[in-house]
């Protein structure tokens, strides 16, 4: 986090921190399905709503970058469907205040 953070504010972008408890892996990012269960072991799944074949890594990167997109969006938390625990959300993150821009040698 703390190189994220670093690299955000040197290049002037909003860092948006998705929490660990978000469910990318198990959430269908066609039709947003959450499964119950879905063991490291399992790599490649189907869904069962609406067929959808995923890869478990793709999948996840896809659904982080949509709750990322709907936090920079609309402000709000992202939180899977019937969630009302804090930890299962995506929230803005302030990047640090630093002098790293003007302290950069200007050449």
């Amino acid at each position: 986090m703390r190189q994220l953070e670093y690299k955000a504010d040197w290049y002037g972008r909003e860092l948006i921190k998705i929490n660990r408890y978000f469910p990318s892996s198990k959430r269908c990012s066609n039709c947003g399905h959450v499964l119950e269960k879905l063991p490291l072991k399992i790599r490649e799944w189907d869904c069962p709503e609406c067929g959808s074949h995923h890869d478990r890594d793709i999948n996840a990167g896809v659904n982080i970058l949509a709750a990322g997109l709907a936090v920079s969006a609309c402000g709000a938390t992202v939180r899977p469907e019937g969630s009302k625990s804090w930890k299962a959300g995506a929230t803005k993150q302030e990047a640090p205040k630093s002098d790293a821009r003007e302290s950069r040698a200007v050449s």
